[in-house]
């Protein structure tokens, strides 16, 4: 199983949607999905003196216009571990521009953390709260923004059916079902699909890989 295409976004999507979780509150650590096994791998460890204000990860099953699902923090009283799925409230997103490409964060809350369950926008955050999160995202050298907004919960609801919409049109008719296939192939060029890498296996034999 993978964990950005097996593992689904949520029956209550996009009111609430499953969050993988890449990296935990409080760590200095950039882990990252490793688009090939599905598994996380250590980055490095951040080079300003800062970590990270919530649980960080991205959300199942989108697709955003930098390759990659769509990022999302969940604020929430403990610390998760990787690769753990986490139930969100989506409460706004903040939208940013990294080297001219969108690069928006959905900002959500822990809908299984009481401390959250009454929070239902940014609005509803501590004034503090909000500027940690704006600081931390604009001095981590990972983003390298020029820009950033806020936008409404109605925003990230948006953008989160349209990575989803995304990640559906990326996907061929052949692995609508399943996310490794086998097939026979004449032809020994390969196109590169964008969601998925063809790996020549022998001269008349390829196997589809998801990424």
């Amino acid at each position: 199983m993978h964990p950005w295409h097996d593992v689904a976004v949520g029956e209550e999507s996009p009111f609430f949607v499953n969050a993988i979780i890449e990296i935990p509150k409080g760590s200095k650590v950039k882990y990252e999905l490793d688009k090939m096994s599905g598994l996380i791998k250590m980055d490095r460890i951040l080079f300003s003196s800062v970590h990270y204000p919530a649980n960080y990860g991205f959300i199942p099953q989108s697709y955003c216009e930098d390759n990659d699902p769509l990022d999302i923090l969940v604020l929430g009283q403990e610390a998760a571990v990787p690769l753990c799925i986490m139930r969100a409230k989506p409460i706004g997103v903040m939208k940013m521009l990294d080297q001219g490409e969108a690069d928006d964060k959905i900002i959500s809350v822990h809908a299984d953390d009481p401390e959250y369950t009454q929070i239902n926008s940014i609005n509803d955050l501590p004034p503090h709260r909000i500027k940690e999160i704006r600081r931390f995202l604009r001095i981590t050298r990972h983003w390298r923004t020029k820009s950033s907004r806020w936008k409404s919960s109605l925003t990230a609801r948006k953008l989160i059916e349209s990575s989803k919409r995304h990640w559906l049109s990326t996907r061929t008719p052949a692995l609508n079902k399943s996310r490794l296939i086998s097939t026979q192939h004449q032809n020994p060029d390969v196109t590169v699909h964008p969601s998925f890498i063809m790996r020549r296996v022998s001269e008349k034999k390829l196997t589809g890989v998801w990424i």
